[in-house]
């Protein structure tokens, strides 16, 4: 997907998650984020929405943490939407006035810093749209380019990263098998960090995940179980997933 695309998906999944939110108390839980509120997932992606778009905005070489100031001074109930507009309006707007030639702060390997930052943000906003939908009923699906996307910036963004705790005392391959994007990956686990690569054609594995792009892009980021995918293998393999892997921007 290029830049343009990414936009867009900021953009329309922005919208989406905003009137998701409306349409639900503020003080519903979030089945997908344990702990957190409606309101508090409103506070959290309006925060990371300014955040990129002051990195973007500024061309800052540095990162900053915006959440204790947020904390500090949340934005009251009564103005929690109108305050994440703000901020998703001002993202886009920085996303689509941005250089080309922009260099500012990543930590994602990307062709540029502001394709960097348009896909983070597009999948940022896009999962936590299905998370906010999730808090009271069933999460529309990805569509299928923006699902791949995703399962590959995670697979070959943030797992390409170190720190990530997937670990096998013995090699051991996971595979996974996108049925409507003729598309799979394997991930390599074993006593040193993981490694993911596209498959040319299928390949086996100890563990086999056949489902929807979009299915298997919520499966990956820990937002559905397997129940209902079809699994094959060593299915403890998925448990240590879900126990190590994890997304971070430091």
């Amino acid at each position: 997907m290029d830049v343009a695309q990414h936009i867009e998906i900021v953009r329309r999944e922005g919208e989406s998650f905003a009137a998701a939110a409306a349409r639900t108390p503020l003080d519903a839980t979030v089945p997908t984020c344990p702990g957190w509120t409606v309101g508090d997932l409103v506070r959290h992606l309006g925060g990371i929405h300014r955040w990129a778009a002051t990195i973007i905005r500024e061309a800052r070489s540095k990162p900053f943490d915006p959440f204790p100031e947020l904390e500090a001074n949340p934005p009251p109930d009564a103005a929690l939407l109108d305050w994440f507009h703000d901020g998703h309006a001002a993202l886009v707007d920085a996303l689509e006035t941005a250089p080309a030639d922009l260099q500012c702060f990543t930590f994602l390997p990307a062709v540029s810093p502001k394709a960097m930052w348009a896909r983070r943000q597009a999948h940022e906003t896009g999962m936590h749209r299905a998370d906010v939908e999730g808090a009271s009923g069933h999460p529309r699906p990805f569509g299928i380019d923006q699902a791949v996307d995703g399962i590959e910036e995670l697979l070959f963004g943030f797992m390409a990263r170190p720190g990530q705790k997937l670990r096998s005392a013995e090699p051991r391959v996971l595979v996974l098998e996108a049925t409507d994007a003729a598309t799979s990956w394997q991930v390599r686990i074993g006593p040193e960090e993981p490694t993911a690569s596209r498959l040319a054609s299928d390949g086996d594995g100890d563990c086999r995940v056949r489902g929807s792009a979009s299915d298997l892009f919520l499966l990956v980021w820990n937002r559905r179980s397997p129940d209902g995918l079809e699994v094959g293998g060593d299915v403890s393999l998925l448990a240590s997933w879900r126990r190590s892997v994890f997304v971070r921007w430091r």
